[in-house]
């Protein structure tokens, strides 16, 4: 089995490491990581190929193990899948970088973020996904509850919503979180770029 050291790397750089390797066709596959984002990371992607994954802690962190699976052989030939497409090309994406619209009152900035989310979700036409990033991760790791209840209801109507753990590791919030999915840059972007347009708040 192949080990790959991705000790003391954020992610997305464990992430990326993985999948070099496993498009150059390793199905046998130790990653080494020392933070629990990189191993939610690490393994949805080996999920996402059809392999197996067995999370093991070992000294400094953890070994995430990838072995063939039963769906590994009509996955392995395949690249990572992208999210469905809408009729709207691949729809659009929401990143939201921050916890405020605009500049100038704080508090105003948030209440309109807050009327900004309720307004997408009321929305017939919701974005394919929702991304947060640096202060925009304390949306949804607070305790604005009209906020947690717009996004899960994005999610209910199919939007996908994912959040920057290295940002959430920053603020420390990683356990506070309450809506959506733990994610990284490599992700994050490449909705941005599947997406037909970008809407930054």
């Amino acid at each position: 089995m192949e080990t790959v050291n991705a000790f003391g790397l954020a992610c997305p750089k464990p992430l990326m490491m993985a999948k070099a390797k496993i498009d150059e066709g390793a199905r046998e596959l130790s990653v080494h990581v020392d933070n629990e984002i990189a191993v939610k990371n690490v393994s949805r992607l080996a999920e996402k190929y059809g392999l197996n994954v067995a999370v093991e802690t070992i000294e400094g962190g953890w070994s995430v193990n990838f072995s063939e699976g039963d769906r590994s052989v009509a996955a392995a030939a395949a690249p990572v899948a992208a999210p469905a497409c809408t009729p709207a090309c691949c729809g659009y994406a929401v990143f939201i970088g921050k916890d405020h619209v605009g500049e100038g009152d704080p508090q105003l900035g948030y209440n309109l973020m807050k009327m900004a989310i309720y307004t997408l979700s009321e929305s017939e036409d919701v974005p394919a996904s929702v991304l947060f990033m640096n202060s925009g991760v304390k949306l949804v790791a607070g305790d604005e509850q009209q906020i947690i209840d717009s996004v899960n209801k994005l999610i209910e109507k199919g939007t996908e919503v994912l959040v920057c753990g290295t940002c959430l590791d920053f603020y420390g919030l990683k356990e506070q979180l309450k809506v959506g999915e733990v994610s990284n840059m490599y992700d994050i972007l490449g909705r941005m770029q599947e997406a037909a347009k970008t809407i930054t708040l």
